[in-house]
């Protein structure tokens, strides 16, 4: 019930004009660091669940950890955690679904799902990304737990796709027959700055919107005008950390 409750309150929290700020955190200790700030919800990110645990990024952290640390944060805060699964460790929609309900038993209530093929090159077509949604869905039902599925597309991380095609492309993926019809709850474009794409993307989509800060993002006033629904920081809070201890170790040690 209290699963169900959270992930309730996590949906209600993404409203278009009024972004859910998300600092992401890596670990229980940063999580609750976050939520003592007075965060309304923990957000993972995968670059850093995995840095900070000597791994690269792209899967290459075990799956057990990552429950390993996703259960330890869900149980150090009293607030709704979702996490990044990157591609859910598998092309396979079923395999996905199988791998992300070992997640969600620790009582994660949302999750960021790319489009990027982790294995290899470019994204997973708009039908197999579906696909994948839609089996995640259908796992997620039969919990009975309301899952926020943040669609993420790499459109925007040098895919190769030319920029003037990346509004249509970003379009066609959220809109209602794609991945909002195949059980997606929101849509991630992380990489994209572009102020005026993102106000035309707020527009042309029912799904809420998640951007990513990084160099170039306007300020949340700006973005909150936009219609954007989410503003998340993926590794940044990590290297800010991390930033901060070798400054203070060198100092300590010279």
């Amino acid at each position: 019930m209290q699963q169900q409750k959270h992930a309730h309150g996590f949906a209600s929290l993404h409203v278009k004009g009024s972004p859910l700020i998300l600092y992401n955190a890596w670990d229980a200790g940063s999580a609750k660091a976050v939520a003592d700030a007075g965060s309304h919800a923990i957000g993972t990110s995968s670059w850093a669940v995995a840095a900070a645990q000597g791994y690269e990024d792209g899967e290459s952290i075990p799956l057990s950890l990552v429950e390993t640390i996703l259960s330890r944060i869900v149980k150090s805060v009293g607030l709704p955690v979702t996490a990044d699964v990157e591609g859910g460790y598998s092309d396979d929609p079923e395999t996905c679904a199988k791998n992300i309900k070992r997640i969600v038993k620790h009582g994660v209530v949302g999750i960021n799902f790319e489009d990027r093929i982790v294995s290899g090159d470019g994204l997973h077509t708009i039908e197999a990304q579906c696909a994948r949604i839609a089996a995640i869905r259908s796992m997620a039902d039969a919990l009975d737990i309301p899952l926020f599925i943040n669609a993420r597309t790499d459109l925007f991380f040098g895919t190769g796709i030319a920029p003037n095609s990346w509004l249509g492309e970003a379009v066609e993926r959220a809109m209602s027959r794609a991945y909002a019809e195949a059980g997606a709850s929101g849509f991630f474009v992380p990489g994209l700055v572009d102020l005026h794409v993102i106000t035309e993307l707020c527009s042309a989509i029912e799904l809420p919107l998640n951007v990513m800060v990084m160099p170039g993002l306007a300020d949340t006033r700006s973005l909150s005008a936009a219609g954007v629904a989410r503003i998340s920081f993926g590794p940044t809070p990590y290297f800010n950390a991390l930033g901060a201890v070798t400054q203070e170790a060198a100092t300590a040690l010279s």
